[in-house]
């Protein structure tokens, strides 16, 4: 019997069989493809054939897909790689205008009370009819002024460095509290530099802190039995502080039983080197009034008020209250050319009023180096009194001795 057999046709060979699932007519070099039978039905594995064929067919679709990306991602790259560099770069450099001054907002955030209008009706109960409001505009301000109000104002000042020896007497915490009233109302800064012997009491450092005025409060360790003069030992004790701590401002030496006016401290800031004034005292028999210190021409000074002959031996006629001096030529002499380094102290070696004419050598050579305030030396700032407190003790009664245990009941 005779056999019939086709060739199959050429879109036909390009498929192939791969264990009885159907290849994908996308693959390359596949076998020829078997018929099924002509019955027209697939077998039972027919679902199971088509869902290999979708998988396989996915993965070399994939790969043959990325195998070609490869080399097209680097066309792509090398040819966007010169915008990004040139876009990169016109980033970099801002071709517009950018305004950061923040002094002029053009926003702000104050709410502007809206304009009522108000008039007298002539049969109205209440007499003022309002119109309707209206918000004409809102705006927002900043407001950057403060609203306080300072007590001092801040211009630039110098520093009143004030030294005080002090020692327990009875009126010693009057002399102290009226001082320190006084510098309380100078204005700052001032540092008040305290020293006393041996060692500090507490009543003293209540003083000082309940006064509000910038201090410190030092002890001199000397021996006061064998020291001839105590305040010079307690004012070079303040001089060295200054001069280690290198504390700038005008120094002046202030007594606490001495009288001194307000206007007084404030003269001191205009001092550039070292300036003089005349005081008024107390002569020694207490029934007249003396005056010591500089004559001036303007602020130049030409002579001395002198009214005694003891004293008429000194180089420069002053008081101990009546000079103040830059805090500078204590430890920068080659500011003010001094012709010696030697710390400059008081001298406790001279004659009792001597200390102010050695001491003032130190700092200047002549009269052409010294101010006379106020202009003219013709204001009476602060009086030495010299008051006799040797015979003044506590009052009976002050002190107890003994604390008291009875307590009487309050019926």
């Amino acid at each position: 019997m005779a056999s019939i057999r086709r060739t199959l046709s050429p879109a036909y060979q390009d498929r192939t069989q791969l264990n009885g699932a159907v290849s994908s007519p996308l693959s390359i070099g596949s076998p020829s493809h078997k018929l099924f039978s002509n019955s027209g039905k697939y077998s039972s594995s027919s679902s199971s054939s088509f869902l290999c064929f979708s998988e396989s067919s996915l993965r070399r679709f994939l790969a043959a897909a990325f195998s070609q990306k490869r080399k097209g991602f680097r066309r792509v790259f090398y040819r966007c790689l010169p915008f990004f560099i040139l876009g990169f770069l016109l980033g970099i450099f801002p071709f517009g205008h950018v305004d950061t001054d923040l002094s002029h907002p053009d926003f702000s955030f104050e709410i502007k009370q809206p304009h009522v209008n108000a008039r007298l009706e002539e049969n109205s109960s209440h007499g003022i009819k309002r119109h309707d409001l209206a918000v004409n505009s809102v705006s927002l301000v900043v407001d950057t002024q403060p609203k306080y109000v300072p007590r001092f104002d801040y211009v630039p000042r110098k520093q009143l460095i004030v030294v005080t020896p002090t020692y327990s007497r009875a009126p010693q915490a009057y002399f102290l509290n009226r001082l320190g009233q006084v510098l309380g109302l100078v204005q700052p800064p001032v540092l008040w530099i305290v020293v006393e012997m041996k060692v500090a009491s507490m009543e003293t450092a209540g003083i000082l802190r309940k006064t509000g005025v910038m201090y410190r409060h030092l002890v001199c360790a000397k021996n006061s039995t064998s020291v001839k003069d105590r305040g010079v030992h307690q004012r070079n004790l303040a001089l060295e502080h200054i001069e280690r701590h290198r504390l700038d401002g005008i120094v002046y030496f202030a007594d606490d039983d001495n009288v001194y006016s307000l206007e007084l401290f404030e003269s001191l800031r205009e001092i550039s080197r070292f300036g003089t004034w005349p005081v008024a005292m107390l002569a020694q028999s207490k029934n007249k009034a003396i005056l010591e210190g500089p004559v001036c021409n303007g602020s130049q000074v030409i002579g001395w008020h002198t009214n005694e002959k003891s004293k008429r031996l000194r180089r420069f006629h002053v008081d101990m209250s009546g000079f103040a001096f830059n805090s500078t030529i204590l430890w920068d002499p080659k500011r003010w050319q001094r012709p010696f380094l030697q710390p400059i102290r008081q001298l406790d070696t001279v004659k009792e009023g001597f200390q102010e004419t050695t001491f003032m050598e130190q700092l200047v050579e002549d009269e052409s180096q010294t101010e006379g305030i106020p202009f003219g030396c013709s204001r009476i700032m602060n009086w030495h009194l010299h008051l006799d407190v040797c015979g003044i003790f506590y009052p009976r009664g002050w002190v107890l001795q003994k604390n008291l245990d009875v307590v009487h009941p309050v019926k």
